[in-house]
């Protein structure tokens, strides 16, 4: 059993709210907070457990503070958040099941590739993007398998959610940001209510950075709000390069170890 004397839990809060900043405006935030409390010595399941308290407080706290500007679209917003609840709490269940080898091998390339796009597409404002998907194939189709890979895996999820915004359904890109945080928030809800009764959450830690990771929120979704794609689209293009990176590195990535041994 790991002692948590008070220097931790507010090195720990410090860190989530530095996340809860970063994820707000371009997600993220997990892979910031995850390997801290890895180098804290938390077993794996603990340590993703607690992790999805502090992530919900985040994505709920920026769902929030979009909400008060009146940039949820509830309407269309309020059925996919529903499916990537369930899509959330489905991937929770199976975490057991499914291969994280090939989740690790899948996931850097597409999010080098989100990088790609977001970093040579034309700002919002200089096309009209045409929706490829009704609202509700989005619905039945998207909204649960992002919110399923959430609740089983989760690095980069807020991207994958923005880019699918932007391209699927033809939103703007600060509008993209506010869809993707619903939906965001509605799966990691889905993944806690699981982890809430694995009894795995290691709750001093959990609300010390979950309460950081709410207050870093606001101030990220205010920051998205005041200066739109200039702070957005730079920040998640580093996001994403960022994570893929990460991930890449991390010991066990089947992709990893296939490009150590070609090089």
């Amino acid at each position: 059993m790991i002692e948590f004397d008070l220097t931790l839990v507010l090195i720990l809060a410090l860190v989530a709210l530095m996340a809860g900043f970063f994820d707000a405006i371009a997600g993220g935030g997990g892979l910031i907070t995850l390997p801290v409390l890895f180098i804290a010595g938390i077993e794996p399941l603990a340590a993703i457990a607690t992790n999805k308290v502090q992530a919900a407080s985040a994505t709920v706290s920026a769902t929030c503070a979009f909400a008060r500007k009146g940039m949820i679209d509830w309407r269309r917003g309020s059925p996919m958040a529903v499916m990537s609840f369930i899509g959330g709490a489905l991937g929770a269940l199976s975490i057991t099941y499914v291969p994280k080898s090939f989740l690790q091998a899948c996931v850097p390339p597409l999010l080098i590739l989100i990088a790609i796009y977001f970093a040579f597409s034309p700002k919002p404002n200089e096309q009209t993007r045409k929706a490829k998907l009704s609202s509700s194939l989005f619905c039945v189709t998207v909204a649960p398998i992002i919110g399923f890979y959430d609740g089983i895996f989760g690095p980069g999820v807020g991207s994958f959610f923005m880019l699918a915004c932007v391209v699927l359904l033809g939103q703007q890109l600060i509008q993209a940001v506010c869809t993707s945080k619903l939906l965001n928030a509605a799966c990691n809800l889905g993944a806690l209510s699981v982890f809430l009764l694995s009894g795995a959450i290691i709750w001093p830690l959990a609300l010390a950075m979950a309460i950081a990771a709410f207050l870093g929120a606001q101030l990220g979704a205010r920051c998205a709000v005041r200066f739109g794609s200039r702070l957005i689209k730079p920040l998640l293009v580093s996001v994403c390069i960022i994570m893929a990176f990460k991930l890449l590195l991390d010991t066990g990535n089947p992709l990893g170890e296939w490009l150590d041994q070609f090089f």
